[in-house]
């Protein structure tokens, strides 16, 4: 008898590399941030994430499937972008 998939929830986290300018991350800082009175913080960086709700047999299988979806979907662009995926029980 085969065991049935388990459901996860996949955190898909897209952000521009380091190298690459982020005028939203730059605004907030700038704008909110260290005009709240927060000038502790010296950067933000702002990213989007996606959350999928995927079965599967393991966590590692989970992450394996949606990473090959973001990049054979073109979710995200990999020549200005990192793509971070983590899979947790649902």
């Amino acid at each position: 008898m085969m065991a049935r998939p388990s459901k996860f929830l996949v955190q898909v986290i897209i952000e521009n590399k380091p190298y690459i300018n982020d005028p939203e991350g730059e605004t907030i800082h700038r704008d909110l941030v260290v005009k709240g009175g927060y000038s502790e913080v010296k950067s933000v960086r702002a990213a989007k994430m996606l959350k999928m709700a995927v079965s599967a047999d393991s966590e590692k299988e989970a992450e394996k499937m949606v990473q090959k979806l973001c990049e054979e979907l073109r979710i995200f662009n990999p020549v200005v972008s990192n793509c971070t995926v983590k899979a947790f029980p649902a």
